[in-house]
């Protein structure tokens, strides 16, 4: 019996999709079985990808993790999506006793208190709701791109997450912000309106500024840490999301 290393077979799928147009990409993904999830930020990338699966009625299951301390736009927008698109957007939220639990070791906003604080608000309301959306899954769609910081620069097609143990699958990776915008004005998606009050990237209100002319588009995220490499956990294998998970 011939036995399929994953990490060569995430190498194969992203070899398959550079040569392929976004709807090609999300239907060959689509196609492959099992259960795809792509899971939306509401961000005007996320968007572009929720349009080519409603207008294509591909077989992706389309969830959001609905954080509870999200921009009210953010909240409007899901609602406007999926009537445009008619599809649902199933939610996934925080579990109340963890939220409970954090606030009575952090206080409810120690998350600007430190980074190890931080990670732990990230594991409540994002990575143990991600974990619950992604449970049987076997393909994780997300709208990683390259341009979106230094720590996303090598960004891949597809790549296996040994975590959790499923193909990722990036098919926005090669797309710049301009062909972002591009697809949103020729085919009428619906964004969230704080990307024109200078928010390009979207996640909870109290974690999120506007950025300044000249900073990169993620510099409003955790904006008060010093780490250019900052990230909530969803993406990246690290140490900070392993101890945030076990919060």
């Amino acid at each position: 019996m011939t036995v399929i290393n994953p990490i060569e077979e995430a190498e194969a799928l992203a070899d398959k999709l550079s040569g392929l147009d976004l709807a090609g990409r999300l239907s060959f993904v689509a196609g492959l079985g099992g259960r795809v999830v792509f899971t939306t930020s509401l961000g005007i990338e996320d968007q572009v990808i929720t349009a080519e699966i409603g207008t294509h009625r591909l077989p992706i299951d389309v969830v959001t993790l609905q954080t509870g301390r999200l921009f009210k736009e953010t909240l409007d927008l899901i609602s406007e999506t999926e009537s445009q698109y008619d599809i649902h957007i199933t939610r996934y939220e925080p579990e109340q006793a963890d939220i409970d639990a954090y606030a009575a070791k952090y206080g409810m906003n120690g998350f600007y208190e430190s980074v190890e604080a931080r990670h732990a608000c990230c594991g409540v309301r994002k990575l143990k709701p991600l974990a619950r959306a992604l449970a049987g899954a076997t393909i994780w769609i997300t709208g990683l791109r390259r341009g979106q910081s230094a720590n996303r620069a090598e960004t891949p097609f597809a790549e296996y997450d040994a975590e959790r143990h499923l193909l990722k699958v990036n098919p926005l990776a090669d797309w710049d912000i301009d062909k972002i915008k591009a697809f949103v004005a020729d085919n009428g998606v619906p964004i969230n309106p704080l990307h024109a009050r200078g928010y390009p990237s979207i996640g909870c209100e109290p974690c999120t500024r506007a950025i300044k002319p000249g900073e990169p588009e993620r510099a409003g995220r955790w904006w008060w840490e010093q780490d250019e490499k900052r990230e909530c956990g969803l993406h990246v294998a690290e140490e900070a999301a392993a101890i945030a998970v076990q919060q």
